[in-house]
């Protein structure tokens, strides 16, 4: 444009060529308005691009904050972690005080009940059958079969367990209303009504009182394994949960023992003193309400439920024997943080929460894993058992004692193991061994007729079947199931869990007569199938939750779902973000 105007001068000043000086002025004006045009668009481009410049400057400012607010949060983090980590340790140098001890004791008479009605109906099933017998004669004026008769006694047997389902679907509303100290209390009503309609059957002649007897102490033993390990969990310490978990099976096996010493006919299992050994059934009952009353209520009911500081305080310390309870009421609050949007969570909620979901498949499976090993069919039919395998009945009710007294001390073995080896690698442990001695058993009741003294092998098989099941799932699966659930949906998951195991429990024991029928030697091949399902599904999916505060349990099964939604949300701001990116360079290129 500049050489065109030099030319134009030239040509006027040399006079090549004769133009109009108007005409030629024109188009000077022309080009120079054309390249002032020029030069305004470009000052607008470059004004253009140091307002792109400027806003990529703002955003990588804002990156740069967020890079230091992110840091910062990262050293925020560090602090709680080391916080929660010293925390941690303070809580597992807690010791086991005398007071805790009492209140552990007072508490776990409700699981002794529980044994002591589960295998106090064994022994003298002759002479409750010969009763049955007596009274229909009476009532009639004929014999009844002795079909029918096994029938009333399975019902006498089994209408425990649906009471039981019913007492333990009840547990997580009555603990949520009552309190668990409260529900304990409560419950003793029942267990006395129950028991004085056992002992008093025999002076009313009516083996439906009978019934009726067993299921109100069913309901109240239902509430038990509901209530008791929920208690326990709730105010032992972090360090010794997995040890005082555990008493809660030796008190089973405890009352196990007790019935079957009291059961032999030396003692009560006559015509005259069984309804006497059913009756004293009212014993824990009435003791646990004298005891009960002096302890306190469970500091996290007071605290996360209720919001009752001060006294969760005042409980703690009378727990611990101590002031310093500072640590507890901290790990409280941040189990209270972690489950807040649970807090007030239903069954219905439990079961459609995808956080929760797998947490409760492991307590509901790990009931099973307990009553379908076949341990209750021991327990219920022992005595018939090892006089179906060749023993005589005097030997076989003295072997019933050796299973109640096996189950007593390998429950105290694995109280110090409980917190040293941990719940998963026992619980596999007793399920494995279970497992191995179901098969044993199946193939002493094979070959019994051919060899005399495979009957013995059977009794050491199934006494063995009971040491290992001491070990892991007698206790574990009552202790898992309150430990795997934060204060909120603890109930909820409870009742459900303690349902199935009721369940079972009564398919068991209804079932079990009809299969030893029917399987005759092989009655124990659906359990060993069973256990090696169970043991399967431990190893795969169970986690293990020795010295895990609830806060970490739970979190554990967080970070499954929380992990794909955080994968997928970074993703999307990293395309967003890239996308932003590559747009404001691409801008800013064009423009320079």
């Amino acid at each position: 444009m500049s050489m065109n105007l030099s030319a134009k001068l030239d040509e006027l000043q040399r006079g090549d060529r004769q133009l109009e000086t108007t005409v030629a002025l024109c188009e000077i004006r022309t080009q120079l308005q054309e390249l002032t045009k020029s030069v305004e668009s470009c000052q607008t481009e470059v004004s253009e691009v140091k307002r792109d410049m400027v806003a990529i400057k703002q955003e990588l400012d804002t990156v740069q904050q967020v890079k230091e607010e992110i840091e910062e949060l990262r050293e925020y983090v560090d602090r709680l972690e080391e916080h929660s980590h010293r925390r941690k340790l303070r809580l597992l140098e807690q010791g086991l005080t005398l007071f805790l001890s009492y209140a552990i004791l007072a508490a776990v008479l409700g699981m002794l009940q529980f044994g002591y009605n589960t295998g106090v109906i064994n022994a003298p099933e002759v002479n409750i059958e010969n009763f049955m017998k007596d009274v229909y004669k009476d009532r009639y004026g004929e014999d009844i079969s002795d079909d029918s008769v096994k029938t009333l006694y399975s019902v006498a047997v089994s209408i425990f367990a649906i009471g039981g389902m019913v007492g333990g679907f009840s547990g997580g509303a009555i603990a949520n209303r009552f309190g668990r100290k409260g529900g304990l209390l409560l419950n003793n009503v029942l267990g006395i009504v129950g028991a004085c309609l056992m002992g008093f059957t025999k002076l009313a002649e009516s083996y439906e009182m009978l019934f009726f007897g067993r299921f109100i102490i069913g309901v109240n033993c239902g509430l038990n394994t509901s209530l008791v390990p929920m208690y326990i969990s709730e105010i032992a310490p972090l360090n010794l949960r997995g040890g005082l978990g555990t008493v809660n099976q030796l008190a089973v096996t405890v009352g196990l023992l007790v019935s079957q010493v009291l059961g032999i006919e030396q003692i009560l299992g006559t015509n005259e003193g069984w309804p006497v050994l059913l009756g004293l059934a009212i014993c824990p009952a009435i003791l646990q309400l004298l005891l009960l009353p002096v302890c306190p209520e469970s500091p996290r009911y007071l605290l996360i439920t209720k919001q009752w500081e001060e006294e969760a305080r005042k409980a703690l310390r009378r727990l611990r024997a101590s002031n310093q309870v500072e640590e507890d009421i901290e790990e409280m609050r941040a189990e209270e943080r972690a489950q807040q949007a649970e807090s007030t969570i239903s069954m219905t909620e439990l079961i459609c929460s995808p956080t929760l979901r797998a947490p409760l498949v492991i307590g509901v499976v790990m009931q099973l894993s307990q009553q379908l090993s076949g341990i209750n069919a021991v327990f219920y039919y022992s005595t018939n058992l090892f006089t179906s395998s060749g023993l005589t009945d005097e030997s076989a009710k003295f072997a019933t004692i050796g299973i109640g007294a096996i189950m007593v001390c390998m429950t105290l073995v694995s109280i110090p193991l409980m917190d040293r080896t941990g719940r998963r690698t026992l619980h596999l442990y007793g399920l494995g061994g279970m497992f191995i001695f179901s098969i044993f058993i199946t193939i002493s009741f094979l070959i019994k007729e051919m060899i005399d003294w495979m009957s013995y092998i059977s009794v050491v098989s199934t006494l063995c079947f009971v040491v290992f099941f001491a070990v892991g799932p007698g206790s574990i699966p009552w202790m898992i199931t309150a430990e795997l659930f934060s204060q909120g949906p603890r109930p909820a998951a409870m009742s459900i869990a303690v349902l199935v195991n009721w369940l079972a429990n009564f398919l068991v024991g209804i079932g079990f007569p009809s299969m030893k029928s029917s399987l005759e030697n092989y009655t124990f091949l659906p359990f060993s199938a069973f256990l090696a399902i169970f043991w399967i599904f431990t190893y795969k999916k169970v986690p293990e939750t020795k010295n895990k505060t609830f806060e970490e349990i739970l979190a554990l099964f967080r970070h499954g779902n929380d992990r794909e939604e955080e994968l997928a949300t970074n993703s999307s701001k990293e395309t967003v973000l890239s996308d932003a990116t590559t747009a404001n360079h691409t801008h800013a290129t064009d423009k320079l």
